[in-house]
């Protein structure tokens, strides 16, 4: 039980890290998907 709660964890961390790395470096799905033609505000 303590390490399936132990890896729950972990998981949040994992994604909350890589969520907020990947906005960092510029690999949001907005960036990605949009051209210079499409406002998103």
């Amino acid at each position: 039980m303590k390490s399936m709660l132990i890896a729950f964890v972990a998981i949040a961390v994992i994604g909350v890290g890589a969520h907020y790395a990947l906005q960092e470096v510029g690999f949001s799905a907005q960036e990605v998907s949009s051209g210079p033609s499409v406002r998103l505000d």
